[in-house]
């Protein structure tokens, strides 16, 4: 069978988007282009080829108790689960006009997040921190509405740079504030696991936009209350 093969429903997904001309890198989200009932096509189409994946690393799955349903859970693992962020809608988001006309730093976090690199698809596990400035035009949106469009962004294989400028990006669109500040700091695991296998370096970097960029004294109050060297 060949990849091109039209039984394929990824080549049918693939189709689409390209005559829509967008795009679909791993840290996209192509739930759009995704009809009902081709995520359960897509999983069974991941689990076959990644029963030619273990084969190919000389996996004995025929007898080997241990990986007989291995290609099942990992197609389960990445379609259902830590890359849901490609293939579901983003989580809805009701946005709330600021009756109260706030204009205060609100922060919230840490968020607890799980991604994968794209590189290596090694785990990513670290947290996230927001500001927002907002004011009398700004949207609000509920607290755990943040955990959740955090979760939906790292949900897919990232790099930890763009992804939170994904976050940034989505949340300035609903929003609308003064200013927006995200900060993330991350264990990645294709840095402990392989390669120089260093279990100690994290990595931290941060996104400014609006009155966080201009306003010096803004930035410093928010990067001061953040935990970032008590961890």
């Amino acid at each position: 069978m060949s990849d091109s093969d039209s039984k394929y429903i990824s080549n049918i997904i693939r189709q689409r988007i390209q005559h829509a001309g967008a795009r679909f890198n791993a840290n996209d989200n192509i739930a759009d282009f995704i009809e009902e009932g081709e995520l359960d096509q897509l999983q069974a189409e991941v689990e076959e080829k990644m029963t030619e994946v273990l084969k190919s690393l000389v996996i004995d799955i025929d007898t080997d108790h241990n990986t007989q349903e291995t290609a099942r859970r990992v197609a389960k693992m990445y379609v259902r689960e830590v890359f849901g962020g490609r293939y579901h809608s983003m989580p809805p988001i009701t946005e709330f006009p600021n009756i109260e006309k706030l204009s205060e730093l609100i922060i919230i976090g840490p968020i607890q997040v799980r991604s994968a690199c794209s590189h290596h698809l090694c785990p990513i596990m670290g947290q996230v921190w927001i500001g927002v400035l907002p004011d009398s035009n700004s949207n609000l949106i509920g607290l755990s509405k943040y955990a959740r469009i955090t979760n939906w962004v790292m949900g897919r294989p990232q790099i930890q740079e763009e992804a939170i400028v994904q976050l940034a990006d989505l949340l300035n669109d609903k929003m609308k504030p003064q200013g927006l500040a995200i900060v993330m700091k991350a264990d990645h695991f294709c840095m402990q696991w392989r390669g120089v296998k260093d279990m100690n370096s994290k990595m931290i970097n941060s996104v400014m936009r609006g009155a966080f960029l201009k306003n010096s004294d803004l930035r410093k109050e928010f990067l001061d209350l953040l935990p970032l060297n008590k961890n």
